[in-house]
């Protein structure tokens, strides 16, 4: 059996219930002001006199450049650390120790190399993703210094998830609140007080997500973690282990950022004069997506590293306990946020915005886009069990199906056969209903009913 390791990091005993709200109450805490710490950006930004609504939709001109950052640590994040907790769940601390520190050092790599790329080419790059005369100058102001904290972004993004599936879930909580509070005290600073407007918010943002990165790697070359990242190296078969498994995240972000760009253009062609709208409409229902997800995010983040060791200790009832807990709980939570949101949608649209023509077609399109996203707890269980389990070409698939196999084609499709613009919004709810169920019924028939008797005797 695997070596416990006392109170922290060892999944083999207790509650299983207990152990992931344990852990799930700070990661969702961390998950909320990490959401703060996006949202204030465009809070802020949609309320500047006379040209809010055009640099909201700016930023949301920016967004799938954003979003395909994120994927870069994703790819380190949801690669390795599933991979460490199985490692620290057979004993194996020095093959987690070499995980941790060849996710970090790709998570460097990648990060200097999108810095160049994405800062030279800025202006081709956010023209193919919807910008116009309008809302092209306001994209470029705000992305060409989010760039500059690259590096910083993927370190607090990419390895927080392994201070978390140690069990420091408040140290993790806490790379997330030092960058959201800094955030949030330097944007009306910038963007008000000194009138810098847009590259004010971006300023604000880059500094926060510096103070997190240097916190993260404080923590982690400290004396309190359990693996010690102590230099730079890159494990070839580790590497190649984590970039299987992480293409997952990777593919979740990276077909999220085309769709995003699909979207963006599809609305620019079919929105007509009122592109503007359609798009910043767009804008303010991801910003709520975050916030409807983050809980979810919350309980399936704790949920992962807990059945990745169980798994590795071949635990395999706890697994399974672990997999009805979290799509349980999720579900009860994600029903009763979407009521929310589809019945008392204009208060949180005000959140962004006081313009009532856009508020008037956000809510329009909110009540689409939200019609059946409940559903989605079917797709996040099923996705995160095939990472826990370390299942790469399902959890791949799936990553894909959704939005690049099923969002894309909708989305180009619907609006020309008599959907009009709208198209755009029916095509979300299309892929939640097909993608989400298939995930969900493809994970119960290959691996949930093939886990097989616990090898060990469980301790609980």
């Amino acid at each position: 059996m695997a070596n416990t390791q006392g109170s922290k990091g060892d999944y083999s005993q207790g509650s299983i219930s207990k152990t992931v709200i344990r852990m799930a109450i700070p990661i969702t805490l961390a998950e909320l002001v990490h959401v703060l710490y996006n949202l204030v950006d465009r809070m802020y930004i949609g309320h500047i006199k006379d040209v809010g609504t055009a640099a909201l939709s700016g930023v949301g001109i920016a967004f799938p450049l954003i979003t395909l950052i994120g994927a870069f640590a994703n790819l380190c994040g949801t690669g390795g650390n599933p991979l460490c907790s199985i490692a620290r769940g057979e004993g194996n601390n020095e093959k987690a120790a070499r995980i941790l520190k060849s996710a970090f050092t790709m998570l460097l790599i990648s990060g200097a190399a999108l810095t160049i790329v994405m800062f030279l080419f800025a202006e081709p790059l956010l023209g193919l993703m919807g910008g116009d005369a309008e809302t092209l100058p306001y994209a470029l102001d705000y992305f060409k210094i989010y760039v500059i904290g690259i590096i910083p972004v993927l370190i607090s993004l990419g390895m927080n998830p392994f201070i978390n599936g140690m069990g420091f879930t408040k140290v993790g909580m806490g790379t997330v609140l030092i960058g959201a509070a800094l955030n949030i005290a330097l944007d009306p600073l910038f963007i008000f007080t000194l009138d810098m407007g847009i590259k004010g918010a971006a300023i604000a943002t880059v500094i926060s997500q510096t103070v997190s990165a240097i916190w993260v790697i404080v923590f982690l070359t400290g004396r309190r973690t359990l693996l010690k990242l102590d230099g730079l190296a890159v494990d070839r078969t580790e590497s190649g282990r984590i970039i299987k498994l992480g293409v997952t995240g990777f593919m979740f972000k990276f077909s999220n950022s085309v769709a995003q760009a699909i979207v963006n253009m599809t609305l620019k062609e079919f929105g007509g004069a009122a592109s503007t709208l359609y798009i910043g409409a767009m804008s303010i229902i991801n910003s709520l997506r975050e916030v409807v997800m983050m809980p979810i995010s919350g309980i399936t983040t704790a949920a992962v590293p807990v059945m990745s060791f169980n798994y590795g200790a071949r635990l395999y009832s706890r697994v399974k306990k672990t997999i009805k807990f979290m799509f349980g709980s999720s579900f009860i939570y994600n029903l009763a946020a979407w009521a929310l949101v589809m019945f008392l949608p204009v208060p949180l649209i005000k959140i962004f915005t006081t313009d009532p023509t856009l508020i008037s077609t956000t809510v329009t399109c909110l009540r689409v886009y939200f019609g059946v996203y409940f559903l989605m707890t079917m797709q996040s269980s099923g996705q995160n069990t095939f990472i826990a389990l370390n299942k790469p070409k399902f959890a791949v698939f799936f990553s894909t199906l959704r939005k690049l196999i099923l969002i894309v084609p909708f989305t180009i499709i619907l609006p020309r056969v008599g959907f009009g613009v709208m198209g755009v919004f029916y095509a979300e709810m299309f892929s939640q209903i097909i993608g989400a169920t298939a995930c969900f019924a493809t994970m119960i028939f290959t691996q949930y009913r093939k886990l097989p008797e616990d090898a060990v005797k469980s301790q609980e």
